[in-house]
């Protein structure tokens, strides 16, 4: 499955994105009563959540295959590690971000408060993609991972 590995720095950019637009229109939202609002929000979030476990998916075959085919340094495997780890993290905090929307869309419980305290946790979601690119791009750009350095 080494095709996977090749595609995990085409393929992180649409959940990156999609997580972007979630938290645009989560703010946007605020301002705004229509209940088309919350569906195109759930959608971005949705977008996001499916494009990001294809990322992780992909990120651990090509982490499976820098280890298994180089002897790497212990420091770029903790590199690594940490990478995964945040890359995780930022995975199931939206998936608990998706499922909670959801279900307060559908129950129609969603109130101003409730608003306000998505805002804030869209953009503390925001801060764990940033730490996970920050942990990604040391890879790429401090080690040589994904490039002819590891062909």
């Amino acid at each position: 499955m080494e095709i996977l590995s090749k595609i995990h720095p085409v393929i992180i950019h649409f959940p990156v994105a999609m997580f972007s637009l979630y938290v645009l229109f989560e703010f946007i939202n605020l301002f705004y009563e229509d209940p088309k609002y919350h569906k195109m929000v759930n959608g971005f979030l949705l977008l996001g959540v499916i494009a990001g476990v294809a990322a992780v998916l992909t990120g651990n075959q090509a982490a499976e295959n820098v280890e298994r085919f180089f002897n790497v340094p212990v420091v770029l495997k903790e590199m690594i590690e940490e990478h995964e780890t945040y890359a995780t993290i930022t995975m199931w905090y939206f998936t608990f971000l998706l499922v909670g929307r959801f279900y307060l869309t559908n129950k129609k419980k969603f109130t101003k408060m409730l608003k306000v305290t998505f805002v804030i946790l869209a953009v503390i979601g925001l801060l764990l993609i940033y730490e996970t690119g920050e942990h990604g791009g040391k890879l790429v750009y401090e080690f040589g991972v994904g490039t002819k350095l590891f062909k």
